[in-house]
């Protein structure tokens, strides 16, 4: 008697090839089945089933939205740091008066403004908090 005849599988509608084919499959899976490793296989299938099955359009659009907006803050970023990277190069470093003269330019005092409202908010989330 094979597996396959103790599983209740009819030897009648599998061929050889078949047969070979399935006793070759079960001996691979063997040690996953023996390990329970095979039960983390079966989760990982279901939580993406059930991942399939909470897709629906509004999420669809969510997540969409969210990657053209990292894309577009990625695009802007890199457009920013190579634009100042290639000013820095080419012209000549100012002094403190030419740096304060920069700072009369409204650009570069938003800049400046977003970038001590950046630092402030993650100066917040490094805060020690004390124990309750």
């Amino acid at each position: 008697m094979t597996n396959l005849e103790t599983i209740g599988v009819e030897r009648a509608v599998l061929d050889e090839a078949t047969e070979r084919g399935i006793s070759d499959l079960l001996a691979k899976a063997a040690p996953l089945l023996q390990g329970r490793r095979f039960h983390n296989i079966v989760d990982l299938l279901s939580l993406m089933s059930d991942a399939v099955d909470m897709a629906d359009d509004a999420m669809i659009q969510k997540l969409m939205k969210a990657y053209e907006e990292a894309i577009g803050a990625a695009w802007t970023l890199g457009n920013a740091a190579r634009f100042a990277a290639n000013e820095a190069a080419t012209k000549p470093t100012p002094s403190l008066l030419g740096l304060l003269r920069a700072a009369g330019d409204e650009d570069v005092r938003r800049g400046l403004h977003f970038a001590l409202l950046f630092l402030a908010v993650l100066g917040r989330q490094t805060r020690d908090e004390p124990a309750a």
